[in-house]
């Protein structure tokens, strides 16, 4: 069943891990790689990631993506979102202690904030501005 606009926007609130996908090669089916993300219901979606990553290069020439999240439990329930890319900023330490917050539990979130600083180098933040919706419970019906 169809999920409705709030059902969907709040399941893509929650901290899922994301699958994003976005055309590479025109030879190639896309790449898709998990990523985390962070999204405020009406609002843009971001994710974090170096710019000279094959994804990273890969968005910036393509000029969107789309992510896709999921949960098997209590039902198969998932959203898919597509759009454009609306602005590329550099990333903030704010923001990398947010997304750490996120998906860590908070005695590991530090650490992993300083483990990505030494040694993950450089990243961007990139906003999607969702346009294309793809929503379903396969369980309520």
């Amino acid at each position: 069943m169809a999920l409705s606009v709030e059902e969907r926007e709040q399941f893509l609130a929650e901290p899922h891990i994301g699958a994003l996908s976005v055309v590479e090669r025109p030879d190639r089916a896309p790449l898709t790689v998990p990523i985390w993300y962070q999204y405020t219901p009406g609002g843009e979606l971001w994710i974090r990631t170096d710019p000279n990553s094959r994804k990273g290069r890969a968005i910036a020439a393509a000029g969107r993506f789309s992510l896709m999240v999921e949960r098997a439990e209590p039902t198969v329930r998932y959203v898919s979102v597509e759009g454009p890319v609306v602005r590329t900023t550099p990333d903030e330490p704010e923001l990398s202690r947010e997304m750490a917050a996120r998906y860590l539990p908070e005695d590991k979130a530090a650490g992993f904030v300083e483990y990505e600083r030494e040694h993950l180098g450089e990243h961007a933040v990139i906003y999607l501005r969702p346009e294309h919706w793809l929503a379903a419970d396969l369980g309520a019906f």
